[in-house]
């Protein structure tokens, strides 16, 4: 149910299995985690994740689960925790494009994306108080750091679902687009960024993650940058970058 395609340096990994809104059971992750490990032996400089038909994610396919012997550990902790961890540390930028329902671990395959664009209609939230289970794959961590204490219980004990525009007005995620232009959005920045300063970029995303998992302060981060910047130096995108502007013309990165 995992589709990947490479072009112009761009992998475009497709959640193809829109008659159960693209639910994942465990066979669908261990597609999901080689389609990221082909993408990145392939050399792209950017990745787009996408789900076909009206919804990204639904979360876990539970259509066969036996809640009796459910191995939710195997699951969440085996399975689930490691792809996140592996897609976030991916040696690109990548993208998101989300429309319909983005719920449980579809919500984190968003979490552990660089740039998340959304469909106005889109349904992001925790409505697992109906199942007597509770939010995972990050959301509480993503929800508490962007609405706080108060909004987040909320929403987990009203099982209200957020559209994209109440999403993205409130930090969740990157942009929000009309249902029928988030997928074109998307793969436009994916491309751009693609024949950007990829090296640089990777710097950045590396960046971001330290200043959020070590919860850096001011100055070491403005210490790790310095030496991010330092290395940078010896790449040829960053004299690239610099003949290009002294000559007034458009830089072209390679990504080294």
């Amino acid at each position: 149910m995992i589709d990947l395609t490479i072009a112009d340096d761009v992998a475009h990994v497709t959640l193809n299995a829109p008659s159960k809104l693209n639910s994942l059971d465990a066979a669908a992750l261990a597609e999901l985690g080689t389609a990221y490990d082909a993408a990145e032996n392939a050399g792209v400089r950017a990745l787009v994740l996408r789900g076909e038909g009206r919804a990204f994610c639904a979360g876990r396919d539970i259509s066969a689960v036996d809640p009796r012997d459910d191995d939710v550990m195997g699951y969440l902790d085996g399975l689930v925790t490691p792809l996140l961890q592996r897609m976030a540390a991916f040696p690109a930028p990548t993208f998101a494009a989300a429309q319909g329902a983005c719920l449980g671990v579809g919500l984190g395959l968003l979490i552990a994306t660089d740039v998340v664009y959304v469909a106005e209609k889109a349904k992001i939230g925790s409505p697992f108080a109906a199942l007597g289970a509770t939010l995972d794959s990050g959301g509480h961590a993503l929800f508490y750091e962007r609405l706080g204490a108060h909004k987040t219980l909320d929403l987990i004990y009203s099982g209200r679902l957020m559209s994209g525009d109440e999403a993205v007005a409130s930090g969740l995620f990157s942009r929000v687009f009309p249902d029928d232009e988030v997928q074109q959005a998307t793969q436009d920045a994916a491309a751009k960024a693609a024949r950007g300063a990829t090296a640089a970029f990777l710097a950045s995303k590396q960046l971001i993650a330290r200043i959020r998992d070590e919860r850096l302060a001011l100055w070491d981060s403005v210490a790790i940058e310095n030496a991010a910047q330092a290395a940078l130096c010896d790449t040829d995108d960053y004299r690239e970058g610099f003949a290009a502007f002294q000559q007034k013309r458009t830089p072209e990165f390679t990504g080294r």
